[in-house]
């Protein structure tokens, strides 16, 4: 059985595979706005990546304190 946490990472895995191939593609065409576009869907990337780590950790420390 597949866990919910190795299809998150999937997920997460297939998003930024895509965002590197529409970055590589847009600089492949020259396009100005796909370039762009791409560089601000990997900083979304990136930055829910960084909120998740830090929800893990305050709910870590949450589990930690009530114990």
């Amino acid at each position: 059985m597949i866990t919910r946490t190795l299809i998150n990472r999937l997920i997460i895995l297939t998003f930024m595979v895509l965002v590197g191939y529409s970055l590589a593609y847009g600089i492949r065409v020259r396009s100005a706005t796909g370039i762009i576009l791409a560089l601000i869907s990997l900083g979304a990337g990136i930055y829910f990546l960084y909120l998740l780590a830090k929800a893990k950790e305050e709910l870590k420390q949450e589990q930690e304190e009530a114990a």
